[in-house]
């Protein structure tokens, strides 16, 4: 192993109150729990919410290493990974079965390449069952006095069979950090969208609610729909092609999206990225506007109705 009790490696670390930040050589990151992993950071992103301690917006007493979006590599792995479903019963983490524990358990291997959400998950608890893995009865952010994050060489992931994923190959290392935190953040929010109530009648065709009259049905003209996506920065980007996406995968009828943003070199970009990914086809259309011409364009595409949703993915002041 290259790790030794006594190796150092190199971290970015926040000091109390704020805008106190020092890059130090601490002691290297070791197995705790069964259940943990060692990564080897590959690359780390910086997110808005590390600058809320930064900049004395979130208060705390300790020093740690700041970084909650990460991709690396294993290089070394607790006992849990050592052993077979059937081995694991012994496991303090699980009050499952132990054909039931997250599948890394029994297939991670030190040298594998993984991406990392920005905090930790069992997938074991009742909320991970369910699939809201940020309710999880054991979940720490990343980059806090609680758990040290990833801007630094080595990072410990607790609870990392329910909490990684393995890294799928052929894809650039700069394109799987997306996937750490931001990537999923537009998912969330378009998913968020498109599950909403008010918009159950583009899958179902029936007015709202469908308890009342279940033979009812709605013309055609009244299955478009019509979504803003404001801010076109990382963020907002992600969540509009994510948005493209399902809209086109749930083969939705009419839909346009009218993607706002002040800035006339973020929205070009955006449309470079919308037409390379191929989501400028399919039954709708994307508008890109200014912030002076938003309210004119989503009333030409809803016939002055207005909005069915909006994705918000900037402050206010930014845009």
């Amino acid at each position: 192993s290259e790790l030794t009790p006594t190796t150092t490696h190199v971290a970015v670390r926040l000091y109390p109150p704020s805008y106190d930040v020092r890059v130090e050589k601490i002691l290297i990151p070791k197995i705790i729990h069964a259940d943990d992993a060692i990564v080897k950071i590959q690359l780390a992103g910086l997110c808005g919410s590390d600058l809320h301690a930064y900049r004395g917006l979130e208060s705390f007493s300790h020093p740690y290493t700041a970084g909650h979006e990460f991709i690396g590599e294993i290089v070394e792995l607790g006992a849990s990974f050592t052993t077979t479903h059937e081995n694991n019963s012994s496991s303090p983490s699980s009050s499952l079965s132990n054909s039931t524990r997250p599948s890394l358990y029994t297939t991670l291997r030190v040298g594998d390449k993984v991406v990392s959400p920005f905090s930790i998950s069992c997938g074991e608890c009742h909320f991970c069952r369910l699939g809201f893995t940020s309710r999880c009865t054991h979940a720490i952010c990343f980059g806090g006095e609680r758990l040290e994050g990833a801007q630094a060489q080595y990072i410990r992931v607790p609870k990392a069979g329910g909490t990684l994923y393995k890294a799928p190959d052929g894809v650039a290392a700069a394109s799987l950090l997306l996937c750490a935190d931001i990537l999923p953040t537009g998912l969330f929010c378009a998913t968020q969208a498109l599950n909403h109530p008010n918009l159950a009648h583009l899958w179902t065709g029936q007015p709202y609610p469908r308890s009342e009259d279940f033979s009812a049905t709605i013309p055609a003209d009244d299955l478009h729909v019509t979504i803003a996506v404001v801010g076109l920065g990382p963020v907002g980007q992600c969540a509009l092609i994510c948005l493209l996406y399902l809209l086109q995968s749930k083969k939705t009828s009419s839909y346009t999206v009218v993607a706002v943003d002040s800035v006339q070199s973020r929205r070009e970009k955006t449309k470079r990225m919308i037409d390379a990914c191929g989501l400028s086809a399919g039954s709708g259309s994307v508008v890109y506007a200014d912030l002076s011409d938003a309210k004119t364009e989503t009333q030409k595409a809803s016939q002055s109705y207005g909005c069915d949703a909006v994705l918000e993915n900037s402050h206010k002041k930014l845009i």
